[in-house]
C-alpha cells in the first residue's frame, strides 16, 4: 500500500499564502489574528524582515509564549526589540544560549547576557554538558570552565577555538586555582608558547618551581624586576628572580666590549 504525502490543511494553506504578504498591514493582520497558533507564530518569525513593532506585539500574546519554540524564535530574531529578548533570554536551553552567543548579527548586549546566563548555570550542569560547552561554547564560558578546573573538561576546553589569551590570563589570575589547571596550561603547546601566559604562570602561586624556572630565562629584566616587588610572588621564588636578574646583569657586563683607550 503506497503512503501518501501529507498535504497541508486548508487552514495552513491559507496561512502560508497570507504569509507571503509584503505589506505591513497584511502582516499585522496575521500577527493579531486571534486564531494564530504557535506553529504559525514560528513561521511568522522565520521571516527576517518581520518588523520589530510586530514582533513586540507577538511577544505580548501570553498564550503563544507558553511555547518554547516561539520564545526561542523571538530571542533569535535579529529585529526583536532588545527588552523583549532580554526578558525571554533566561528561559532558553543551554545550547540555544550557546547558539545565540555565536550568532554574528546578535546584539553585543544580548550576547553578553547569554554568556552570563551560561556562566551562572555552570555549577548545576552535569559533566557531559560541561564538556560540550567546553568544546563549542563562547570564550567567557570556556574561561570560566578552565578556572573551574574539572580534569575531564581541561582536556577539551584549552582547544576551544573561542578561548582567547585574555580568557586564559583571567583564569590564571585567580589566587585559588587548582594546580592541575596551571599544569594543563603549562603543558599546552599553544598557550605555553605565549609570553604573557608564561609571565602569568610565573606569577601564579600554584605553579611548580620547575615550571617557573623553565620560563625565567625568557622573561625580560623589567618584568623580573616587577615580579620581585614585595607581595607579588612567594619569598623563596623572589630570591630566584633576584638571582636571575643579577645573572643577567653580570652576563651583560661580561659581553660588553672593553674600551681599548684608543681615540
Amino acid at each position: 500500500m503506497e503512503s501518501k504525502a501529507k498535504q497541508p490543511s486548508g487552514e495552513n494553506q491559507e496561512f502560508n499564502e497570507r504569509l507571503r504578504a509584503v505589506s505591513l498591514e497584511a502582516l499585522r493582520e496575521l500577527v493579531n489574528d486571534p486564531t494564530l497558533n504557535d506553529e504559525q507564530a514560528v513561521l511568522l518569525l522565520a521571516r527576517k524582515d518581520l518588523p520589530g513593532e510586530l514582533i513586540e506585539e507577538l511577544s505580548q500574546r501570553k498564550v503563544l509564549l507558553k511555547s518554547y519554540a516561539v520564545k526561542k524564535a523571538l530571542v533569535l530574531h535579529p529585529l526583536t526589540p532588545r527588552l523583549v529578548s532580554l526578558r525571554l533570554l533566561r528561559d532558553l536551553y543551554l545550547m540555544d544560549l550557546v547558539q545565540l552567543t555565536l550568532t554574528p548579527g546578535a546584539l553585543a548586549e544580548l550576547k553578553r547576557n547569554a554568556e552570563e546566563q551560561l556562566i551562572a548555570r555552570l555549577p548545576q550542569l552535569p559533566l557531559g554538558q560541561k564538556i560540550t560547552l567546553a568544546r563549542r561554547g563562547p570564550g567567557r564560558a570556556a574561561g570560566a570552565l578552565l578556572a573551574e578546573g574539572q580534569a575531564q573538561v581541561l582536556t577539551v576546553v584549552l582547544d576551544n577555538s573561542n578561548l582567547s589569551e585574555a580568557h586564559v590570563l583571567k583564569a590564571l589570575a585567580k589566587v585559588k586555582l587548582a594546580p592541575r589547571v596551571v599544569d594543563a596550561v603549562a603543558r599546552h603547546p599553544k598557550w605555553s608558547s605565549s609570553y604573557n601566559v608564561r609571565l602569568a604562570l610565573v606569577r601564579q602561586p600554584a605553579s611548580t618551581l620547575s615550571t617557573v624556572l623553565a620560563y625565567l630565562p625568557e622573561l625580560t629584566v623589567s618584568d623580573l624586576k616587577e615580579l620581585t616587588a614585595p607581595g607579588i610572588v612567594a619569598e623563596n621564588l623572589r630570591r630566584y628572580l633576584q638571582a636571575e636578574i643579577q645573572r643577567r646583569i653580570s652576563r651583560g657586563r661580561e659581553e660588553k666590549p672593553e674600551h681599548d683607550g684608543q681615540s
